[in-house]
């Protein structure tokens, strides 16, 4: 008997059912395939046609385990089998999240509730992301519609399956309304619109959680209006922060895309509120955040990692920037990190020297730069913790962007880095590093001409 054959027949014995022999025949052909030499001489038109099967086979078999996930859930066959929920057994066998879990299980539940959907995806005419967008349609359907027309919802929402992908199908649901019930479609609009903004205003929601390597995920969902707020904000000044100014013409210069343009434009936006005079109190207190760090390694130059209130750890050049315009509480702490003292809080750069920088810089010194003063911190041309004064001949506004740039490193040629320092005339002057310019010649503002050009 050939090996092929035997293989057959002990899948017949172990599987009792038609699905079962099939995903296992389905296990043995992915199990065969050659992925280092069966396709080194395949033609261009045969790789995406290869891709193409393999997406259509991939979309069906995670709609057949969406149904059987569903399946099992209604039966009971969960707890009867193991003792445990299908989720926790899913995340016990199987390298998935309670998260993905309970999605999949999900989508199998709402598969079926529609009958022809979840044929259409067991066949393939609809994707697993297009049968989302479907059902969050067919769900949102007025609870007066009969079944003939909740039916033909569905058939229609079907057919365009053919011609949206899943985005579009979720935009469907004004013309949806006109197909299945035209006389009542403008009442059962303006109807479905409140209760989505019922529904969008019970599920906000904004969470913060450490990747723990240095990044927060920030995950949300707001209103569409407040939304629009938000976006308007965040788009406004994200284009203000195109790259318009010296550091441009750096090589070695960050390339920003529009996402992350609204990253910075969303840590803008925090720090303009938190500077704020009429920002609220948390705790008795305005908003900060707070570093601990011993005092003797700030005054040795901040060369060592800050340590936050959360726990986190940031690197020595952020503490830097920090340390040129922030608050510093003393707190003296005991040998076993007990609290003995608290002192009061020192304003490095005082309320009138602030007023006189913006009045002196009118914003970011930086060539080409447009922040405000109110969008700048202070920075210290002389390091504070190398002992450099909080006055106004060893200070410049500077721009989040452009601190970073201009914070002396601890190490490193000073030919290497981007400079900023004061000119005869009090006026700040930035000096590009020799990958930029060869002379290393001073650049000014254009603000500070005297007779700008308009």
């Amino acid at each position: 008997m050939s090996e092929e054959v035997s293989s057959v027949e002990l899948m017949e014995r172990e599987w009792g059912t038609r699905t079962g022999r099939s995903l296992a025949g389905i296990l043995d052909t992915l199990d065969s395939l050659d992925h280092d030499h069966d396709r080194a001489f395949a033609t261009d038109g045969e790789r995406l046609a290869l891709l193409d099967s393999a997406l259509q086979a991939a979309h069906r078999l995670q709609t057949v385990a969406s149904v059987l996930a569903a399946e099992i859930h209604a039966a009971g066959s969960d707890v009867a089998a193991t003792g445990l929920s299908l989720t926790s057994w899913l995340t016990s066998t199987h390298p998935m999240t309670r998260r993905e879990a309970s999605a999949l299980l999900l989508r199998g539940r709402d598969l079926a509730q529609f009958p022809l959907l979840r044929e259409a995806a067991l066949a393939g005419t609809a994707s697993p992301e297009q049968a989302r967008a479907i059902t969050g349609v067919l769900s949102d359907l007025p609870d007066d519609l009969d079944a003939g027309q909740r039916r033909l919802a569905e058939q229609t929402m079907v057919d365009h399956a053919a011609d949206f992908d899943s985005r579009g199908l979720t935009t469907l649901a004004r013309h949806l309304l006109e197909v299945v019930a035209p006389e009542q479609a403008d009442e059962l609009e303006a109807a479905r619109l409140e209760r989505e903004e019922r529904l969008a205003r019970r599920n906000r929601h904004l969470d913060f959680s450490p990747d723990g390597h240095g990044s927060v995920f920030i995950r949300g969902k707001l209103p569409l209006v407040q939304a629009q707020t938000l976006m308007a904000q965040l788009d406004a000044i994200a284009h203000a922060e195109r790259r318009r100014a010296l550091d441009a013409l750096d090589p070695l210069a960050e390339e920003t895309t529009p996402a992350m343009r609204r990253a910075d434009a969303l840590v803008a936006l925090a720090e303009a509120a938190a500077l704020h005079g009429d920002a609220p109190t948390h705790g008795g207190d305005r908003p900060r955040v707070v570093v601990h760090l011993p005092e003797s390694w700030l005054r040795d130059g901040a060369t060592g990692a800050g340590l936050l209130a959360s726990g986190d750890r940031i690197s020595p050049g952020e503490l830097r920037r920090m340390c040129c315009d922030a608050d510093l509480v003393p707190v003296v702490l005991g040998g076993d990190s007990e609290v003995l003292d608290v002192g009061r809080e020192h304003r490095l750069v005082t309320a009138p020297i602030r007023t006189a920088l913006g009045v002196r810089d009118r914003g970011c010194v930086f060539p080409g730069c447009d922040r405000p003063p109110a969008a700048c911190h202070a920075h210290h041309i002389i390091p504070w913790q190398q002992g450099g004064p909080t006055s106004l001949d060893n200070l410049v506004l500077a721009c989040p962007h452009h601190h970073a740039i201009v914070e002396p490193p601890v190490t490193g040629p000073v030919e290497h880095r981007w400079q900023v320092r004061l000119g005869a005339d009090g006026l700040a002057e930035v000096l590009p590093p020799r990958r930029v310019d060869r002379s290393m010649a001073p650049r000014r503002h254009r603000r500070f001409d005297p007779c700008p050009v308009a």
